[in-house]
């Protein structure tokens, strides 16, 4: 097992090193640069003549590298990474962007796993009753729900949210993370409990797809199962029905769910940021947009890279997880 998670994350290596420079070129694909955003705001803000503007835009770019060819900005970035552990400077925010991901992956990540846990959860449960209540209302009902939370896009949802709890309901707990007086609190029940209440949409709204997709997964897959020729023996032998489902069906109908843990987070870091972004959540997903619109390439470049590991972790702990649960199933 060690030496299989060891094979695995040295393989990983050239993998993110892939993606990393697929990611920097796509960045750099856009016309102009941060200088460039620099200069518009020299001009219309400043009240700064065009000359005087790109002569400062340019003197910019010396000074942070624009200037220089994409494949030395990406070594030069690269470098900063494996040997000071640095993601860049972050032209807009004016510090290390390590430390702008630091200080906004937890939250990111606390959404993430949230919205994870409550559509595995709610997933599985209403896959085990649609399928063993095959064709009934609830199996109806179930599949209606189905469709709506893979077809409903979750800017759309977020913006139904923000109307109600922001017209409708005058809702105080909109935009913020946590409230003014719990901001450098340690963490405790009481901080919990009010997070909850800032972040509880984003969560919803995240969560809703995944629900849905589990839910799809699961009564497929059990149902497949139940009709299996070892649950009809089970059945012959005398066993109660739910027995023959909760131990013998229900955890070889997981192998799917468990496989697709693998790819959860990212998805639902994406249902994070699409939902983040229209509540306005001090979370990376703002961050990583607002660099993408001002080409503040090593925040775009940071944030996909953090995304990438966590794809990368995720499908091996996957594999792993369902190596202890199937004994079938052979790491080598």
């Amino acid at each position: 097992m060690i030496s299989y998670i060891l094979r695995r994350l040295l393989l990983s290596i050239p993998l993110l090193l892939g993606i990393s420079i697929v990611s920097f070129a796509i960045i750099q694909l856009p016309p102009g640069d941060f200088a460039t955003t620099y200069q518009n705001f020299l001009i219309n803000q400043a009240n700064m003549s065009p000359v005087e503007a790109e002569k400062a835009a340019n003197e910019y770019r010396k000074i942070y590298g624009l200037d220089r060819p994409v494949y030395e900005q990406y070594f030069n970035w690269i470098k900063g990474i494996v040997t000071e552990g640095k993601f860049g400077y972050s032209f807009a925010y004016k510090q290390d962007v390590g430390q702008l991901i630091a200080e906004r992956l937890p939250r990111t990540l606390f959404l993430a796993l949230s919205a994870h846990l409550i559509s595995t959860i709610f997933g599985i449960v209403i896959g085990i009753y649609s399928a063993t209540h095959k064709y009934s209302i609830g199996d109806y009902a179930a599949t209606v729900f189905a469709f709506i939370g893979t077809a409903a896009p979750r800017f759309f949802l977020a913006i139904i949210a923000v109307y109600f709890l922001v017209i409708e309901l005058k809702s105080p707990y909109v935009n913020r993370f946590v409230s003014p007086e719990y901001s450098f609190a340690p963490l405790s029940w009481a901080k919990f409990v009010d997070i909850l209440k800032y972040s509880w949409p984003v969560i919803a709204i995240a969560g809703f797809g995944g629900i849905a997709r589990n839910m799809r997964v699961m009564r497929g897959n059990l149902l497949d199962v139940l009709n299996m020729q070892y649950v009809t023996t089970a059945r012959a032998k005398g066993l109660r029905e739910d027995v023959v489902i909760n131990k013998h069906a229900v955890p070889n109908a997981l192998h799917p769910i468990i496989m697709y843990q693998g790819t959860v987070l990212p998805y639902m870091l994406q249902g994070e940021l699409e939902a983040a972004i229209v509540l306005n959540m001090p979370s990376l997903a703002p961050m990583f947009y607002s660099s993408l619109v001002n080409q503040d390439i090593y925040v775009s470049g940071g944030f996909l890279l953090i995304y990438s590991v966590l794809l990368v972790l995720g499908n091996l702990i996957a594999d792993v997880v369902l190596a202890l649960v199937d004994p079938r199933i052979r790491l080598s």
